[in-house]
C-alpha cells in the first residue's frame, strides 16, 4: 500500500540514461545515475538490479557497473542477496525510525554549523530557498514540495561548510527518501502539517538570522522529529490495514 502511494508521484518510470563520458570516473556518474533513478521511485524496492539490462541502458562496462553496485550497497540503498543478486533494499519501520533519528542530530548540527561558518551570501541564498519552499507547497505538487525542500536543506548544508557532514546526510536522505515523498503525498497526510512544515522552516531561518547556533540546532531537530512523527503514523496505519 505504501509503495503503491509511492508510485503515485511518479506515473512513468523511465530508464537509468546512458551515461556520457567525461573527466570524472564512470562509476561516479553511474552511482550518481542508479542513486537517483532509486530515491525517485522508478526503481522500486524489492526490484532486482540486472547487471545485464544496466550495462544496455547506461552503456558502460561490466566492471564500471559491479562496482557502482558495491558503492550503493555500502550506501545501505541496495542488498546483494545470494542466488538473487543485487536489489532495491526495503526499508523496516523500525529502521526508518532509526534514521530518522539520525537524521535530526544531523540536520541540527549542520543548522549549528551555519551559524558559525556562514557567508553573507549564504543567508540570502537560504532566504529564496525559503521563498521558493512556500510557493511549492501552496502551489505545487507533491514531488514539487519535496524538491523545493531540499534546496532549502541542500542551502543549509552547504553554508555549514562540512562537505564530511554533506556527504553524511546526502547518504541518510538517499535511504529514507520514499518515506518523505510518502509523507507529502499521502491521502491521509495531517492537514495541518503543511503549515507546519513551513512554519518550521521560518523558525530555523529566524534562529540563523539571529545568530543563535543553539536555537537553530533544537528547531531543526524539531522540524525532523514532527516529520518522523507525520511518517510513523502513515506507516503504523498502512501496517494495520494490511
Amino acid at each position: 500500500m505504501a509503495e503503491a502511494n509511492e508510485s503515485a508521484l511518479f506515473a512513468e518510470r523511465p530508464s537509468v540514461p546512458t551515461i556520457r563520458k567525461s573527466a570524472a570516473p564512470l562509476r561516479h556518474h553511474v552511482v550518481d545515475a542508479l542513486r537517483t533513478a532509486i530515491i525517485e521511485g522508478r526503481i522500486a524496492p524489492g526490484e532486482r538490479l540486472v547487471e545485464r539490462e544496466l550495462i544496455e541502458m547506461t552503456g558502460v562496462s561490466r566492471t564500471v557497473i559491479r562496482e557502482a553496485l558495491r558503492q550503493l550497497e555500502t550506501e545501505g540503498i541496495v542488498d546483494i542477496i545470494p542466488n538473487k543478486g543485487p536489489v532495491v533494499r526495503k526499508l523496516t519501520i523500525g529502521e526508518a525510525k532509526d534514521l530518522y533519528l539520525i537524521r535530526s542530530v544531523l540536520e541540527g548540527l549542520a543548522a549549528r554549523m551555519f551559524v558559525s561558518n556562514h557567508a553573507p551570501k549564504d543567508i540570502a541564498a537560504l532566504r529564496l530557498a525559503l521563498d521558493s519552499t512556500i510557493h511549492a507547497y501552496q502551489h505545487d505538487s507533491p514531488e514539487a514540495i519535496l524538491a523545493a525542500k531540499n534546496r532549502f536543506y541542500d542551502t543549509l548544508f552547504a553554508g555549514a561548510g562540512s562537505e564530511a557532514l554533506s556527504l553524511m546526510i546526502a547518504a541518510l536522505h538517499a535511504r529514507i527518501w520514499r518515506w518523505r515523498a510518502l509523507g507529502l503525498a499521502h491521502p491521509k497526510r495531517s492537514p495541518d502539517r503543511s503549515s507546519e512544515s513551513i512554519q518550521g522552516l521560518r523558525d530555523i531561518l529566524a534562529a540563523i538570522e539571529h545568530g543563535d547556533g543553539g536555537a537553530a540546532e533544537r528547531i531543526t531537530r524539531r522540524e525532523v522529529e514532527n516529520a518522523a512523527h507525520e511518517v510513523m503514523t502513515l506507516l503504523s496505519a498502512e501496517a494495520v490495514n494490511a
